[in-house]
C-alpha cells in the first residue's frame, strides 16, 4: 500500500513538472514573439530618419549651385510650405505637369519653406503626394540673402515659382496662385526658351 501511495505521489509530481514546463514554454514564446513584434515595429521607423527620407537643406548659395547644376536644360523651381494652402493646392498639380512635359525636357524643383517644428507634416504631405521631381529645404535663417538670390525684390510671399532657360538665364516667375492655364503656358514658354521672352505674374 505504501508502495502504490509513493507511484501515485511520482506520478503526481511528474504532471506537476510537466505543467510547469509547458507554462515556462508558453511564456518564453510570448516573450520571444514579444521580441519579434517590437522589432517588425521598430524597424520601419528606424528606416524614416532625417538621413534616409528628408529633403538636403541648402542656402542661398546652395540655391545658386542647385540652379547651376540644371544648366542646358529648361527649369521650373518652385517654393512652397505646408502652412501655405495655395501652395497645396498647387503642389498636385505641379507634379502632374512634371510628369506631363518631362519628355519635352522641363525638370522641376521644389523648395520648402516649411519651419523645423514642421517636420512631420512635410513629410506627410510628401509621402502622400509622391513628387516625381526632388525637394530641398531652406536652412533657418538668412532669409534676405535667400530672396536675393531666388528673385531680386521677391519678398518671400509663396506660392512662388520661378523659371529658368537652357543656358540658365531666369527668365519669368509666378508668385501667389495661378492656375493650369497659366502654368503651362510658362512652361511651353521656358521649354521653347532662346528667343528672350519672359513670363511673370503679380
Amino acid at each position: 500500500m505504501i508502495e502504490i501511495l509513493n507511484l501515485a505521489e511520482d506520478s503526481d509530481e511528474r504532471i506537476k513538472n510537466m505543467m510547469i514546463r509547458r507554462i515556462a514554454g508558453v511564456a518564453l514564446l510570448f516573450c520571444l514573439s514579444g521580441v519579434t513584434l517590437a522589432i517588425a515595429v521598430a524597424a520601419p521607423q528606424a528606416s524614416k530618419g532625417p538621413t534616409g527620407s528628408d529633403p538636403k537643406i541648402i542656402d542661398a548659395q546652395g540655391y545658386q549651385e542647385l540652379v547651376e547644376q540644371y544648366r542646358g536644360k529648361p527649369l521650373l523651381v518652385t517654393f512652397w510650405a505646408t502652412w501655405c494652402e495655395p501652395c497645396r493646392d498647387e503642389y498636385p498639380m505641379l507634379n502632374e505637369l512634371a510628369k506631363e512635359y518631362a519628355s519635352q525636357g522641363l525638370h522641376v524643383v521644389g523648395v520648402n519653406l516649411d519651419d523645423d517644428g514642421d517636420l512631420i507634416l512635410m513629410r506627410r504631405f510628401i509621402a502622400r503626394y509622391k513628387p516625381v521631381f526632388p525637394n530641398f529645404r531652406k536652412k533657418k535663417g538668412g532669409e534676405a540673402d535667400f530672396t536675393r538670390a531666388v528673385l531680386p525684390g521677391w519678398n518671400g510671399a509663396i506660392p512662388a515659382s520661378v523659371f529658368y532657360a537652357k543656358d540658365g538665364r531666369q527668365i519669368g516667375h509666378l508668385v501667389g496662385e495661378n492656375n493650369r492655364d497659366t502654368y503651362e503656358a510658362a512652361i511651353r514658354m521656358v521649354i521653347s526658351s532662346g528667343d528672350g521672352s519672359t513670363a511673370t505674374s503679380k
